[in-house]
């Protein structure tokens, strides 16, 4: 077996030394990037002893770290992180639960910041918070919306990964007719805001409809199921676009195509995805996707 990894570049050893490498309470190196593999290759594979014993657990390994060391595929951060640590998180990215209560908001916060810790990165659908300005029974005030919690999400996010081995990375998805959707196509306008987030406007077919046939929709409170206002479907759209134009930001996640293809139907709808927006996920489900390159396939 070849010792070395094939064609990785000082600037890519350089990246594994300040991000991924076991490192001392001195911040110096434990591994090298080949003992690295090994260690992920063998945590891998201490699965097979539970399926085809304790044999198949070397060739398994065996398998895996000549894949990686030729670069052929890699999987992602916290596995390459966390495999063979005392409580080693390897998935990437987990979808959240946010309800309109103080609980859930905070709850799921703290959910958030415990998966940041390990390198996980997270997705939220905002869609179930009242709006801005809606009342607040139990204290007589008002609500300050989603995009305020976010703005909170955000910040937390900063402190969690600051320390830790790669940027915090957040989705952010609002339905289409949530009463704040305008103040969330507009929340990062401004170059500096919700550095952690990408944000991404949920759309129905319906609302696709309405976009061609320049017709209104009725956008409607999430706390009490009724219409507070309608709004023309073409001009949220080419808000939409122009915004996008503009920042990157938002982008649109399709929800009849996602549920459409939904394995799980019966343990509800999709409503957000992974932060980059690969992987659709139910609430507490994750993900864990790898790297393949196909140039060495060809």
């Amino acid at each position: 077996m070849e010792s070395q990894i094939n064609n990785l570049s000082d600037v890519a050893r350089e990246v594994l030394r300040k991000r991924i490498l076991l490192v001392d309470s001195q911040g110096n190196p434990l591994e090298t990037p080949e003992e690295m593999f090994s260690r992920v290759a063998w945590e891998i594979a201490k699965v097979e002893r539970r399926y085809t014993g304790t044999a198949q657990v070397e060739r398994t390994a065996d398998s895996f770290l000549r894949m990686m060391l030729a670069l052929d595929f890699l999987p992602n951060s916290p596995t390459l992180v966390n495999a063979g640590l005392p409580g080693g998180q390897l998935s990437g990215c987990f979808v959240l639960p946010i309800d309109d209560s103080m609980d859930s908001v905070f709850g799921t916060l703290r959910d958030m910041a415990l998966i940041q810790k390990t390198g996980g990165g997270t997705g939220f659908s905002f869609s179930h918070l009242r709006p801005r300005n809606d009342p607040i029974g139990s204290t007589r005030g008002c609500s300050s919306g989603p995009v305020s919690f976010m703005k909170l999400y955000d910040y937390a996010c900063t402190i969690t990964r600051s320390g830790g081995a790669r940027r915090g990375a957040n989705m952010a998805v609002m339905r289409f007719d949530h009463p704040d959707i305008m103040e969330f196509i507009a929340s990062k306008n401004d170059a500096n805001a919700l550095a952690t987030f990408n944000i991404s406007v949920a759309v129905s077919d319906e609302f696709m409809s309405r976009v061609a046939r320049n017709a209104e929709y009725p956008l409607i409170n999430p706390r009490t199921g009724m219409e507070t206002v309608r709004r023309n479907a073409r001009q949220v759209f080419e808000t939409i676009v122009e915004s996008a134009w503009k920042t990157g930001d938002p982008g649109l996640v399709f929800l009849d195509a996602l549920n459409k293809e939904n394995p799980t139907p019966r343990d509800g709808p999709i409503e957000a995805t992974n932060p980059c927006g690969e992987q659709p996920l139910l609430p507490y489900e994750s993900c864990n996707l790898g790297s393949i390159n196909v140039s060495h396939f060809v």
